[in-house]
């Protein structure tokens, strides 16, 4: 089965991976606690030992909409962009308790300029994660609510287990009646 987030199948993820658990801190979310919060620099990026997360973008009205999914031994992070200093235009919301190898995001964007693997590991990355963003706003333009639920399915046959019925009908971009509806087909 291939990866939720198909950006890992472009990175070297044992770098990340190694980078956030040795360097890391174990840190402990409850579910509801925030990872990154909208309009603060994002203090850390980290690999999910256990757990899942989701990215959540705010409408002018407030109204929420998952916008990313995170499972455990996956990595999240406001990345790039807490690498440089920047305001988060998300927040990353624990779903369910995670348990969570953390490491500065500031401390990383210091070292980039000075360590030319991680340099190069994070502009790999950028590069897989714009891929991926940029293949999932393609499929929101290009395929119906049905294609983009089995598609979802297809990648993660377990996810109505993991998150809620109404952040997966988000991410889907359809209601949960939808969500309910195409479910029963």
């Amino acid at each position: 089965m291939s990866n939720f987030n198909t950006y890992y199948d472009n990175i070297d993820s044992d770098y990340w991976r190694r980078l956030c658990i040795d360097e890391g801190e174990i840190r402990h979310y409850d579910r509801g606690e925030l990872f990154v919060e909208f309009g603060r620099v994002a203090d850390y990026l980290g690999y999910v030992k256990s757990g899942t997360l989701k990215y959540v973008a705010y409408a002018a009205d407030g109204t929420e909409s998952v916008v990313g999914l995170e499972f455990a031994g996956e990595f999240v992070a406001d990345f790039p962009f807490s690498l440089y200093g920047h305001k988060s235009r998300i927040s990353i919301v624990a779903v369910t308790p995670c348990e969570i190898y953390c490491v500065p995001s500031r401390e990383i964007g210091r070292r980039m300029m000075s360590d030319m693997e991680l340099y190069a590991a994070i502009a790999d990355a950028t590069v897989a994660l714009f891929d991926t963003t940029y293949n999932r706003y393609v499929d929101l333009h290009t395929k119906n609510a049905e294609e983009r639920y089995d598609d979802l399915v297809k990648q993660h046959r377990d996810i109505f287990s993991l998150f809620p019925l109404k952040d997966i009908a988000s991410y889907l971009n359809i209601t949960p009646t939808h969500l309910s509806r195409l479910r029963k087909l």
